[in-house]
């Protein structure tokens, strides 16, 4: 019951935003609504697409599961597709449940603004998830003393089985169907369709009375949710009054962009939580349970960690810089057409990138390292490794988001998926891996020879010059190729 609940809950909050988008905000439906075609049927033709991008996954990810769960209580052959049913019926009844609070909620604010709202407070739980799931420090579970009293908890857990809800509807069907109750579950299926059908038949009346008022309150322009702030008559575009004119307004346009985005910035609180579950967690490593010395764990730690954060920058990169190209859509053209070199405007994109980045990563680096107490050599090897390896990876995205741009998708943040964004990907995690492998060596050297006491030898010594050397043109030649092949692409459109 808990896992349907828990699957209702994502899907209703997923049709509800596809739902915003399908039918209000998608640039043909201006199209669309000017053909011969009845409301409701422009309707439904948007709420299936709809449907089926915001189930698909769930249908996916849950089949394994009730798959075990066949396996486990030895269902006959008839319970999976009852299973597969059942799981069909839950996200119809989510489909068209968002479908209807969407049509409410259209015809009274713009659909721009509450897909804002929805965002923002999707963003928010899922922020309140992981701090929760983190800070109830679930590695505690492993413990012997404590399993069995986890044991008792869990079984005393019991979801809500209130008779008229769908969701036990649903629960009764997969339940019924695992004891070889063929017929209650069926009925249970019968119920939770006619549900949908019900329920569906109100969402086409609601459609054809209030479909195309929403659409048109859509077309109207949203006031700011959040207004300029200003100190002593000075914005914030004060602070790159250094740049000339023409590469201050690209700075400008590209920060108001991002920020205009409610798919983008509300990411940043999520990123947020995540920096800090990640210092969490070095917080309470228990480095003292370790039959290996502490000062060893510590250090390798430390090192590891250099690798790790640069890992989670590539993650970052490839959602908010690889795209950031592709982002000028189809009036790319005024780019060609600004008195700015295609040159300059990549390097723009590069350092208003690269600067934030640099400064988390940082912050992410000796913050951890503190936590770790490590020797001021390493504290100092993984900031200036991280201090050459954030530019690299901007570049390396920058770079090659030109190289493979997709100005014509609706949503630009799908390019990270494409066969550029994948090649990103693979690329950086080379490169960090590289530059890992090469400093391995000659920091286990040092650090071994502080231990002791040793000297190095100058065959040692150029060893040391030679791999940290060839780690540092890697990530030069990451920054400037990558660059370099990016405008080439783009000068020749």
């Amino acid at each position: 019951s808990m896992m349907i609940i828990t699957f209702f809950t994502l899907l209703l909050f997923s049709s509800i935003i596809n739902s915003l988008s399908h039918m209000y905000l998608s640039r043909d439906l201006s199209l669309l609504h000017s053909l011969p075609v009845g409301v409701r049927d422009t309707f439904l033709s948007r709420w299936l697409g709809s449907t089926f991008d915001s189930s698909w996954m769930v249908v996916t990810f849950s089949l394994p599961v009730f798959l075990s769960y066949g396996l486990i209580y030895q269902a006959g052959l008839a319970f999976y597709p009852i299973a597969l049913c059942a799981i069909v019926c839950l996200c119809l009844l989510a489909s068209a449940a968002s479908s209807l609070l969407v049509l409410l909620g259209a015809a009274v604010l713009p659909a721009g603004k509450i897909r804002t709202l929805f965002v923002i407070l999707g963003v928010g739980l899922a922020l309140l998830l992981v701090l929760v799931l983190r800070l109830i420090r679930p590695e505690q579970l492993v413990n012997p003393d404590s399993f069995a009293s986890v044991v008792l908890y869990l079984n005393s857990m019991q979801a809500l089985d209130w008779p008229w809800l769908p969701t036990t509807w649903i629960s009764d069907t997969v339940r019924l169907a695992l004891k070889g109750e063929w017929g209650a579950s069926l009925l249970s299926l019968v119920l939770a369709t006619s549900c949908f059908f019900s329920l569906m038949f109100f969402t086409q009346t609601t459609a054809g009375a209030l479909y195309f008022r929403g659409f048109s309150r859509a077309q109207t322009t949203s006031k700011r949710l959040f207004t300029p702030v200003k100190f002593h008559g000075y914005s914030w575009e004060s602070l790159l009054n250094f740049l000339s004119r023409p590469a201050k307004a690209f700075a400008v346009k590209e920060i108001r962009s991002f920020f205009r985005d409610s798919t983008q910035w509300p990411q940043l609180f999520l990123i947020c939580a995540l920096i800090v579950v990640y210092l969490y967690n070095f917080s309470v490593l228990p480095l003292d349970k370790s039959p290996m010395k502490t000062v060893y764990l510590q250090n390798v730690f430390s090192f590891l960690n250099v690798g790790l954060a640069a890992f989670v920058l590539s993650a970052i990169a490839a959602r908010f810089v690889f795209p950031a190209v592709s982002m000028e859509g189809e009036a790319f053209w005024i780019i060609q057409s600004a008195p700015v070199s295609i040159k300059t405007f990549l390097w723009i994109k590069f350092f208003l990138y690269c600067l934030p980045l640099l400064i988390l990563s940082e912050v992410l680096i000796i913050a951890s390292n503190l936590l770790l107490g490590v020797t001021p050599f390493m504290m100092f090897l993984s900031m200036v490794t991280i201090f050459f390896l954030v530019p690299a990876i901007v570049g390396l995205s920058v770079g090659l988001g030109a190289r493979y741009p997709n100005f014509k998708s609706e949503n630009p943040a799908l390019t990270a998926t494409s066969f550029g964004g994948v090649l990103f990907m693979l690329l950086s995690f080379g490169l960090i891996a590289l530059v890992i492998m090469l400093e391995a060596g000659p920091v286990y050297r040092i650090f071994m020879s502080r231990m002791h006491g040793h000297g190095f030898s100058l065959l040692q010594i150029l060893w040391f010059v030679l791999s940290f050397g060839l780690a540092l043109f890697l990530c030069v030649f990451a920054v400037f190729y990558p660059m370099m092949l990016g405008e080439k692409n783009l000068l020749k459109r």
